[in-house]
């Protein structure tokens, strides 16, 4: 599979995420309620992200659509689509999180 990217911790709190050639993409801060706003390199909200009844991580667009979830699993964490198709899997590296597609 290949990298596609990673996300790194910030220091207050938010994570920036990068594509696979070093530019930063956009970044993730945490919310009033617990959630995870999601924001594009240029600062717009593009959505948001919270944690499931069952410990699924649910995703979903500005206007509040389920894009999709990710569950921990045995190697990191596996991210589905909306569909419940597998898209791709983040695993724990030296300086944050890396990026996997299932291509």
């Amino acid at each position: 599979m290949a990298k596609k990217g990673y996300s790194s911790p910030g220091l207050f709190g938010e994570i920036n995420h990068y594509d696979e050639r070093g530019r930063k993409i956009g970044e993730s801060r945490p919310g009033l309620f617990g959630e995870m706003n999601h924001y594009d390199a240029s600062g717009k909200k593009v959505g948001y992200s919270d944690v499931g009844i069952f410990g699924s991580i649910n995703h979903h667009d500005a206007r509040g659509n389920n894009t999709g979830h990710s569950d921990v699993g045995f190697f990191g964490v596996n991210h589905y689509d909306e569909k419940g198709n597998k898209k791709g899997y983040s695993d724990q590296g030296f300086f944050g999180w890396n990026h996997h597609d299932n291509k």
